[in-house]
């Protein structure tokens, strides 16, 4: 399944390079990557597509990680950043910047980290007495998710107009006008964290069958959950520093690959191809389907998202009453 995965990101990758206003031939596209195509093509290609191309694909599937990794430690499949919080917080860091800095992207991105992690030492802190229990951190999550909504809408509203016109844009999630400066953060924050994600993955399988039975084991418990809590909300945080808030990406990602491949475990990498090629035909679909109109991705990822969190809860709820 995963390489099917695979063979879907090439497709859509192909249509999105060659398709649009300006619309290319294979040839020419592979001409322009190598850097040996026409002032136009290498414009459009080099300049326009591809760093937007794998901006979508890089968010995508650090998105999906964070979410696999929340979903597996609190092992309820509303364990992701944006339900349980963290990319609030991360939006919140990044008005900050924005709105009272006036920071620039490197800034904004900083910003987003720190609220991120903020974030997520203030959810650990109000559920650690209890244990990181699924429940008790997606209801905890949901509370401090609202709070901090409250606090960007507020931001916004003590603002000048222009500030509050940048924030609230910033605040739909987009890819629109994301060049390089964008796609080399995600890649970097992706080829950093990434590595930790899939050196826990065999603990967190383990952390999966119960505490107790990880212990057994020889897994330091307490110390892989913090670790992977770290590299979820570093994930969800960058991610949300390059493009803004993306909704529901996060929560349906890895259920989607867990789904197809029916693997039992995380599945950390079914479920990263899962979310770039989410966002990645999300992105493609409201460039095509909306033309000449500039629509942000977050709003097609939102509205999808949101009919899927219908389908999910009402699944739950057949399967509780069973």
């Amino acid at each position: 399944m995963s390489v099917a995965l695979l063979a879907v990101l090439v497709v859509v990758a192909g249509i999105t390079l060659t398709t649009g206003d300006f619309d290319l031939t294979v040839p020419e596209v592979l001409r322009a990557l190598a850097g040996n195509g026409s002032g136009g093509a290498d414009f459009v290609v080099n300049t326009v597509r591809l760093p937007r191309l794998l901006t979508a694909l890089f968010v995508g599937a650090a998105l999906a990680v964070s979410g696999a990794i929340l979903q597996s430690l609190s092992g309820n499949s509303l364990g992701s950043p944006d339900i349980i919080g963290f990319t609030n917080g991360a939006a919140t860091g990044a008005l900050l910047v924005i709105i009272v800095l006036h920071g620039d992207m490197t800034e904004i991105a900083l910003g987003a980290l720190a609220g991120g992690l903020a974030t997520a030492v203030a959810v650990y802190l109000l559920v650690f007495s209890g244990g990181l229990h699924g429940f008790r951190l997606v209801v905890v999550g949901i509370g401090v998710s609202a709070l901090l909504l409250a606090v960007n809408q507020y931001l916004i509203t003590r603002t000048s107009l222009e500030d509050a016109l940048e924030a609230q844009a910033w605040l739909i999630g987009s890819l629109n006008s994301r060049g390089w400066e964008q796609a080399n953060g995600a890649v970097i924050a992706v080829a950093v964290l990434f590595p930790f994600a899939f050196r826990y993955a065999r603990r967190m399988s383990m952390l999966e069958m119960g505490a107790d039975t990880a212990r057994a084991l020889g897994v330091r418990v307490e110390r892989t959950r913090l670790v992977l809590l770290v590299v979820s909300v570093a994930l969800a945080a960058c991610a949300t520093a390059t493009t803004g808030p993306i909704w529901f990406v996060a929560l349906a990602a890895p259920q989607l690959a867990r789904r197809l491949t029916r693997h039992s475990g995380p599945g950390l990498a079914p479920a990263a191809l899962m979310g770039a090629v989410l966002l990645a035909v999300s992105d493609l679909a409201v460039q095509r389907l909306f033309s000449p109109a500039i629509v942000p991705v977050g709003t097609a990822t939102g509205t999808i998202g949101g009919l899927y969190l219908i389908w999910l809860l009402v699944t739950e709820s057949r399967k509780s009453r069973a």
